[in-house]
């Protein structure tokens, strides 16, 4: 008897999903465990494998589409059989199709995605083939938007591709992965091969002249429109207040060269920011009430330390987790930071590994920010903002000299956490990084 597959949640706050791509077709013949398609969800993008033996007798739903949870996606039975008429599922207009009200903002880098509203549904067109060779640049009017799928637009800036200059040839002209390998096949597409409109430059060098880029109205993503919508309810529901602290950087610094150097044969390259992780965590231990959430008639107050970081992307931002942080080595934490940082930025991470974080640590310091307030990550009761290191003149055995420093900021939610259960954290946390050899305790 044929089965129909449906669309899974995939991720905590996952109401919809786009599928990106088919990665088989009807009538091809599936086993348990093969991957079916690509699916985009408010937070990564993830490989979908077949939990039923067959042939693909159906699909339902087009590539590019977005899809209810629990709408059907296909129908796999024995060869021959009867597709059960499953209607297709209505499905929202594209986040490339959307037109945006107002131009998004960029949010700090400290929150995680909630479900976003999907507007009134409608169909998605059916997709064609792309060309074995990539056609001539397209000619975009002025301010026209750019459609292209979330991969196709890693894979371009990856290949150093201008968007602008692929034709796509996907649902309503929308730019997929294989456009992409084809610009780079043809070299049409090369970032800085076409100017921008009056942007020629200047015969005796200088300055160029004109716009700073095409002035568009870009849709807002599915990850940018939970990120909005979760920012605007973090900063309305959570009473923020701030608590800054600046600590001596130099003995953090000093050991991270040494263990570097001397494990360097073995592979070992630790960051300052998984010392951060591993401090924090240990902070944690030191200052539980920190560890908690506000549960509205209650407060949890959490026996682990799953210390999540945030990490950039194209569209947004993602928190992957650190789980059990406090029983972990910072050599543990370091490895574990550099495999989910690596699936993060691919959008490869699973939802138990971007979920359920009880601590979150935003780190600008290696662009240079001196420091920042970051947005508390819902459900947490804090968030830690590290800096960059910074030299300047300090006070050292009553004497002035050039000591380096950087500077930590704690946002907390007043609902949980008070002045003096914060800065009890910092403290903490400044004792830790000042004498970081307890860290390898």
């Amino acid at each position: 008897m044929a089965q129909v597959i449906t669309m899974p949640k995939l991720s905590d706050t996952m109401t919809v999903g786009t599928l990106v791509k088919w990665l088989k077709k009807e009538g091809d013949a599936v086993k348990f465990g093969d991957l079916l398609a690509e699916i985009e969800t408010d937070k990564a993008t993830m490989e979908f494998e077949s939990f039923a033996d067959g042939v693909i007798l159906k699909l339902y739903a087009p590539a590019g589409s977005q899809v209810e949870i629990g709408a059907p996606l296909c129908a796999v039975g024995a060869a021959g059989e009867t597709a059960p008429e499953a209607p297709a599922p209505a499905a929202a207009p594209k986040a490339e199709e959307k037109k945006a009200e107002a131009p998004a903002q960029t949010p700090p880098p400290s929150t995680t995605a909630k479900p976003a509203e999907t507007a009134a549904p409608a169909p998605a067109p059916t997709p064609t083939p792309a060309p074995a060779a990539a056609p001539a640049a397209p000619v975009r009017a002025a301010g026209e938007r750019i459609k292209i799928s979330p991969l196709a637009r890693k894979l371009a800036a990856e290949k150093g591709l201008d968007p602008a200059l692929i034709k796509g040839t996907g649902p309503g002209g929308r730019i997929v992965r294989a456009d992409v390998l084809a610009a780079e096949k043809a070299g049409t597409a090369k970032i800085g091969s076409k100017p921008a409109a009056g942007g020629a430059l200047p015969s005796g060098g200088g300055f160029f002249k004109g716009p700073i880029q095409e002035e568009r109205a870009v849709a807002v993503s599915t990850m940018r429109g939970v990120i909005a919508k979760r920012l605007v309810e973090s900063k309305q529901t959570n009473p923020h207040f701030y608590l800054e602290i600046e600590v001596d950087a130099e003995p953090l610094a000093a050991l991270r060269a040494q263990l570097n150097a001397g494990l360097e044969k073995q592979g070992v390259k630790l960051s300052v920011n998984d010392l951060i992780l591993k401090a924090s965590a240990e902070a944690l231990r030191r200052v539980p009430d920190v560890n908690a959430s506000w549960e509205g008639n209650q407060i949890r107050y959490f026996g682990a330390a799953h210390v999540s970081f945030a990490v950039a992307l194209p569209d947004g931002l993602i928190t992957p987790v650190i789980r059990d942080a406090h029983e972990k080595s910072v050599f543990e934490i370091s490895k574990e930071a550099k495999s989910l940082g690596k699936l993060a930025k691919d959008k490869k991470l699973k939802p138990e590994q971007f979920t359920g974080g009880t601590f979150c640590v935003s780190n600008l310091g290696m662009m240079g920010i001196p420091k920042f307030l970051p947005i508390i990550n819902p459900p947490n009761a804090a968030i830690l903002g590290v800096g960059t290191s910074v030299q300047k003149p300090v006070v050292k055995n009553g004497q002035i000299v050039v000591g380096t420093t950087m500077t930590l900021t704690l946002s907390c939610d007043h609902r949980v956490v008070d002045g003096a259960v914060g800065a009890q954290f910092l403290g903490a946390l400044k004792q830790l990084i000042e004498s970081p050899a307890l860290l390898l305790v």
